[in-house]
């Protein structure tokens, strides 16, 4: 299974040495609900040092088991689905990124838990560009006219997370992901004063096109392990 993980590993990250260059700070996260505590080990060995969870208690769970090998140190881990403002705590202690912030009242919770915790938490604004009523995450006019109201003291904001349509429509996809930059950008040039530096976009089956619209960190699952 390692060499298998390591293949396909190195398969994605010559798409991004094509379509970005050699030198890219492309972040590759593996969303590990594909995997448990064990495939974790696989991952770390083939050298994929990453990973996104979307359940609290999955992740706790993982954390806990590589806690005991003495291996969670070696993993940067991101929180990648919907969180709860109750499960917080069970994370807040030691998440290096959560990518899904998908409503202010979770930017208040999480800004008082970091400021308990003594820490500065790293976060992503997810968004829902392309407006689908079954998905999370911010409009596009509520971020523009939230403006100082966006920044908090134990919080960095540091870039926009989308997740794109259902479709095999490519032109509907690369539209969410433009529009993912594009309001990265007016968010910067209005608010951030440019310290939006990261957009979270792509999939395994749609990677290529958000890296060609300025991804810097891509979540992939299947494509790792298939």
């Amino acid at each position: 299974m390692v060499d298998k993980i390591k293949k396909n590993y190195e398969e994605i990250l010559n798409d991004i040495k094509e379509i970005c260059g050699e030198n890219n700070n492309i972040k590759v996260v593996c969303a590990s609900k594909y995997t448990d505590g064990e495939g974790l080990i696989n991952l770390i060995n083939a050298g994929v040092l990453t990973i996104g969870e979307n359940r609290v208690q999955a992740m706790k769970e993982k954390k806990e088991f590589l806690d005991e090998k003495k291996l969670s140190n070696k993993l940067s881990w991101h929180y990648i689905g919907t969180l709860q403002k109750n499960k917080i705590k069970y994370i807040i202690d030691y998440i290096d990124l959560i990518q899904s912030v998908h409503e202010y009242s979770l930017l208040e919770e999480l800004n008082k838990k970091a400021l308990q915790n003594n820490r500065v938490i790293n976060v992503l604004l997810e968004v829902n560009i392309s407006g689908e009523e079954s998905k999370h995450g911010f409009k596009k006019e509520d971020l523009l006219s939230f403006s100082g109201q966006l920044f908090f003291s134990n919080l960095n904001i540091i870039g926009l997370m989308t997740m794109a349509p259902n479709t095999e429509e490519d032109s509907i996809i690369r539209n969410t992901f433009r529009g993912l930059r594009e309001l990265k950008d007016e968010l910067n040039h209005k608010i951030f004063k440019g310290t939006l530096t990261e957009l979270s976009m792509g999939m395994s089956n749609d990677y290529k096109i958000a890296l060609e619209e300025g991804a810097t960190i891509i979540r992939i699952g299947s494509k790792l392990f298939n």
